[in-house]
């Protein structure tokens, strides 16, 4: 069940299974396993949501980053990359607690080098407003897992009140917008700032002037379930499980649209080097039809 990717120079992707832990070289319609992230721990056969989940690699090139589920909690590894295979993991950032639903797991490298992290709440709303967990945030730490000086709140955390964010993507001008699943109301698209309170657990979807971050975009739960993100060209692209298609967003105005129905739950969406996105289908996570998972290559 493909979850992260990293795209290579060459236009070829590094994509990551959540639930073998293997990671895979993937170009022109081949897939070859370069590795796997020892530790990572699935949980598919309740229905839950850990593994290898989010995958990024240093704007150098010589490391593959990637967020996964151990025994006791998520963390954050980095591997060396030589072009062909994945040395032993480093860990540069752990004790973000783990369970069943809500891991969170994206990555994302910022332009100056930092690298955010998003988190989900654990399954404990508590953990989202609390400004010392890890929890239901989006973070900001080093390349090595260090704490920046310029965190709004001395520690790793970037962002709070957020439910379960799994898509991380900057636009053209380094902003962060992210994904996040709502529970019985709205999911939403956000753009994150720095020390933003986006409201998790006291309010799903907009509060108009209650104090919270609004989303740009929101979706009732049962059309959307947003995961991966990419944006071109001024809008964001995003994969719907529960809605079974790509949804797209002008960032401008915050109107959606559908796309690529018919393939069943769609949770991975990338930019490519070139501009098109692969889309990797989620079938075989526990909660779909059983069908064979796919990336699929297209055009905007």
């Amino acid at each position: 069940m493909p979850w992260g990717i990293a795209f290579l120079s060459d236009g070829s992707a590094l994509v990551g299974e959540r639930d073998t832990a293997r990671v895979l070289h993937v170009a022109s319609g081949r897939a070859r396993g370069i590795g796997t992230v020892p530790g990572s721990v699935s949980s598919v056969d309740s229905g839950g949501e850990g593994g290898l989940l989010g995958l990024e690699l240093h704007p150098g090139g010589e490391w593959l980053y990637a967020y996964h589920s151990a025994s006791g909690d998520n963390r954050v590894v980095r591997m060396r990359f030589d072009g062909r295979s994945l040395g032993d993991p480093e860990v540069i950032l752990d004790g973000i607690a783990t369970s069943v639903h809500h891991n969170g797991g994206g990555l994302r490298f910022s332009p100056e080098g930092t690298l955010f992290v998003s988190t989900g709440d654990a399954e404990d709303r508590s953990n989202a407003p609390d400004r010392d967990s890890l929890n239901g945030k989006v973070l900001r730490i080093t390349d090595t897992g260090g704490v920046p000086d310029s965190n709004p709140f001395g520690n790793e955390v970037w962002s709070l009140g957020h439910r379960n964010v799994e898509g991380l993507a900057l636009d053209d001008e380094g902003q962060l917008w992210a994904s996040e699943f709502g529970e019985n109301a709205y999911d939403e698209l956000n753009r994150i700032v720095k020390g933003g309170d986006y409201g998790w657990p006291d309010v799903e979807g907009a509060d108009g002037a209650g104090g919270f971050r609004d989303p740009i975009a929101q979706w009732p739960t049962d059309e959307a379930s947003p995961s991966g993100i990419a944006i071109v060209g001024g809008h964001a692209f995003l994969g719907a499980l529960q809605g079974e298609c790509v949804l797209s967003v002008d960032l401008t105005t915050g109107r959606s649209r559908r796309w690529l129905d018919g393939h069943g739950r769609i949770r991975l969406v990338a930019a490519a080097p070139d501009g098109s996105l692969w889309v990797g289908t989620s079938n075989r996570d526990g909660r779909g039809s059983g069908e064979a998972d796919r990336i699929l290559h297209v055009t905007i």
